[in-house]
């Protein structure tokens, strides 16, 4: 694939994406700070994250436990302090092109993408709760932009179910394993995930990196992963949700510097097997499988999307498309499920904002 002029994928370059996410603390010079530092560290691009508090979350949501553990005592008053606008977004993305490296977002609803496509976006990104959400990842395969999508708390089933929702846009896609524990220990960074995903699809692959190390990578690039992503921070002991599981600086230009040294292609005459024996740490990597771990299953619950309601709607009233969206968390019908439940008639009534039930309808 390609994102600008830069080509992705084993034979090129490792592609390295400094994660600001919301670890501007809601304020636009830290965003831009952040955005240098990424710049001077080396990386290809920086990415940030787009959402709207009361888009993302339904009444029903809730923290998940490393958010709490952050000092966090509600969800709703974490993410209204760390929003961006898009006019301060613009800013970031005129910066990171005036520096020479690409500007990424997540974007977590899909009402949203049709204004996120008013800010020169080099590339789009999925967070990993919303490999099940269709809509979405559907709405950003269709702006033509690259796609990357991470996967955590997820299973190979899902993952494969998602790339073939994206089958159109092959072209265009990378898939990156992922754990979603912040941080991540070591020991639960299941690196063998990639090579699981790399069975799914024939696109990059890569690893979106929750551990505290910064050589990581250095298990990994020598099997052909080629996009590599991290948490930037200014302060790993700063108030906030991602500073735990984020570089500084100085440790994310480390990171840099040992994916380009690591990144080799395979010699032909070894399997990826044998080059995988011959690895520091090789014991880290765990099976050559794509599964939920214990450490994720909060986030799961707590972070995926489910079809919710837009209105009050009343017991016998038939759902249409604009009685529903996706919200947080993840304990009502899967967001996948959204236009499978248009036409559906209600069993009981449901107030607006509510996650639906299958015993919520008829």
């Amino acid at each position: 694939m390609k994102i600008g002029d830069r080509k992705i994928g084993p034979g090129e370059p490792p592609y390295v994406i400094a994660e600001i996410g919301v670890n501007h603390d809601g304020e636009m010079a830290r965003a831009l700070e952040l955005t240098e530092a990424a710049a001077k560290a080396g990386a290809d691009a920086v990415k940030l994250q787009y959402f709207e508090t009361d888009r993302l979350l339904s009444k029903a949501a809730k923290l998940a436990a490393y958010q709490r553990a952050a000092g966090e005592t509600d969800p709703v008053a974490m993410l209204r302090r760390l929003e961006l606008t898009l006019d301060e977004m613009a800013l970031v993305v005129d910066r990171a092109h005036e520096l020479g490296i690409h500007a990424i977002v997540t974007v977590f609803s899909v009402e949203l993408v049709e204004r996120a496509e008013t800010l020169a976006w080099d590339a789009y990104k999925s967070a990993s709760p919303d490999v099940i959400n269709r809509p979405l990842l559907e709405a950003l395969a269709a702006t033509g932009k690259p796609l990357i999508v991470s996967t955590g708390a997820s299973t190979l089933d899902e993952v494969a179910r998602a790339v073939g929702w994206l089958e159109g846009i092959r072209d265009r896609l990378a898939v990156l394993q992922c754990v979603s524990c912040y941080p991540t220990r070591l020991e639960d960074a299941a690196l063998g995930g990639v090579e699981a995903l790399m069975s799914i699809h024939g696109g990059p692959v890569g690893y979106s990196d929750h551990t505290a190390e910064n050589n990581t990578v250095t298990l990994i690039a020598p099997l052909g992963a080629c996009v590599f992503e991290k948490h930037l921070t200014y302060d790993q002991s700063g108030t906030g949700p991602d500073h735990r599981a984020s570089l500084e600086p100085e440790a994310l230009e480390q990171y840099v510097k040992h994916v380009r040294s690591a990144a080799v292609s395979p010699d032909g005459g070894e399997t990826i097997a044998e080059i995988r024996t011959k690895l520091p740490f090789s014991r880290y990597f765990g099976e050559v499988q794509k599964v939920v771990l214990d450490c994720e299953r909060d986030v799961r619950e707590v972070a995926r999307q489910s079809v919710t309601t837009t209105r009050f709607v009343a017991v016998g009233e038939i759902l249409t498309r604009n009685d529903l969206t996706t919200k947080r968390p993840g304990s009502g019908l899967e967001a996948f499920r959204l236009d499978k439940v248009v036409g559906r008639t209600l069993a009981r009534d449901v107030e607006a904002d509510t996650p639906l039930a299958e015993d919520d309808l008829a």
